[in-house]
């Protein structure tokens, strides 16, 4: 009798709970982002008959229902914390923390890929760059510059000695040593644009442009930064800072982004209250060409940034060499497409990719 009433007890409890959830469910007010994701949610579907044909409409509704299901942050922290804490896990989902920061597992080094997003590289080259002063440099992930191996890494001698087998013809730009640990986001990915001292005097001298190491800049804080590690973890851990470096020269430079066909600054100022990720307040975030155009230069050099977005905070810090300079990103853009926007003509050309994107078949 005790074992019924337990077992009917456990059964209506646990009806309970599913009815009130779902009702918490329908009654609480949809988001528009995720602030620790870093994006835009889900929103409820519409329905059209050529969807429910297709299946279109269930797949819409279920990322719906897991996008703005209730506490879902929580529960998220939960599933970290009961992964790392109990099971003694060392990553949740490839994830883990170490002093305060947030890593990736970044393993294996695709192979493959890498010697596809070369080639992709060398084609450019020689479709459009013969003749030019064309150099290209690397940027390392966060994890090579780990102390300890605990967790899997990449080979990255592997992929140094593949990039300088495809691209033997371009002058390379060695910036592995110019970097450490605390040059990166804790919770993101990404460089910080007020640590790239020793980046920029590098590429100034091999690229044989004027050191402009003593250049004046004011740096100014623009508030937390919640990279996009900080939400896939699912564990708190303070935030970064983010700052713009910036003087007259970059005050007075104009943007012109070829995709919306508008003119702008180079710190974006209303993106930080719009977007769901901060780093969007260098040019604006990713877009196929966007070009910066120097107001205040005595020189007519140019150069052409084939880059990922970890050139967006870097390139106003080169902008004191050049008249203009125009960031091409071949994500977005397939290359066979250029010539219809640029005039390729004597320009410096630097190529600057991170691990992650050559890691991946993603240009175009």
């Amino acid at each position: 009798m005790q074992d019924k009433l337990k077992n009917y007890i456990i059964t209506v409890g646990f009806i309970f709970i599913l009815i009130m959830v779902f009702i918490l469910n329908l009654i609480s007010k949809d988001k528009d982002i995720s602030i620790s994701e870093r994006r835009r949610l889900a929103k409820i579907p519409s329905i059209t008959f050529s969807k429910l044909i297709n299946g279109d409409t269930s797949n819409e509704f279920e990322n719906y229902t897991v996008d703005q299901f209730i506490a879902r942050d929580e529960l998220r922290k939960v599933k970290s914390f009961v992964s790392t804490n109990i099971f003694m896990q060392k990553d949740n989902n490839k994830l883990f923390e170490k002093d305060n920061a947030i890593y990736k597992i970044e393993y294996p080094l695709n192979e493959n890929n890498v010697q596809k997003s070369l080639n992709k590289i060398k084609n450019i080259y020689n479709k459009y760059l013969h003749n030019m002063n064309v150099y290209y440099a690397i940027i390392p992930d966060k994890n090579y510059y780990l102390e300890n191996d605990d967790y899997l890494k990449m080979n990255y001698n592997e992929l140094k000695d593949i990039t300088q087998s495809i691209l033997k013809d371009l002058n390379y730009i060695d910036i592995w040593q110019s970097l450490d640990l605390e040059d990166y986001y804790r919770t993101d990915t990404h460089w910080k644009q007020e640590n790239l001292d020793k980046v920029i005097e590098k590429i100034e001298k091999e690229m044989k442009l004027d050191n402009t190491l003593n250049t004046k800049y004011k740096i100014e804080e623009k508030g937390n930064y919640y990279g996009v590690y900080y939400g896939q973890l699912g564990k708190q851990v303070p935030p970064d800072k983010i700052y713009i470096k910036t003087n007259d020269t970059i005050n007075n430079c104009i943007t012109y982004n070829y995709e919306t066909k508008k003119y702008g600054k180079v710190y974006d100022e209303e993106i930080i209250k719009t977007s769901v990720d901060k780093y969007d307040i260098y040019l604006s975030g990713a877009t196929p060409i966007i070009s910066i155009e120097n107001l205040n230069s005595n020189t007519d050099k140019e150069l052409l940034l084939f880059r990922d977005s970890f050139g967006s905070s870097l390139a106003p810090l080169l902008i004191e060499n050049y008249k203009k300079i125009t960031l091409i990103d071949t994500r977005y853009i397939s290359s066979n497409l250029l010539e219809n926007y640029i005039d390729f003509k004597n320009q410096d050309v630097l190529f600057l990719y991170s691990t992650l994107v050559l890691n991946q078949d993603i240009l175009k």
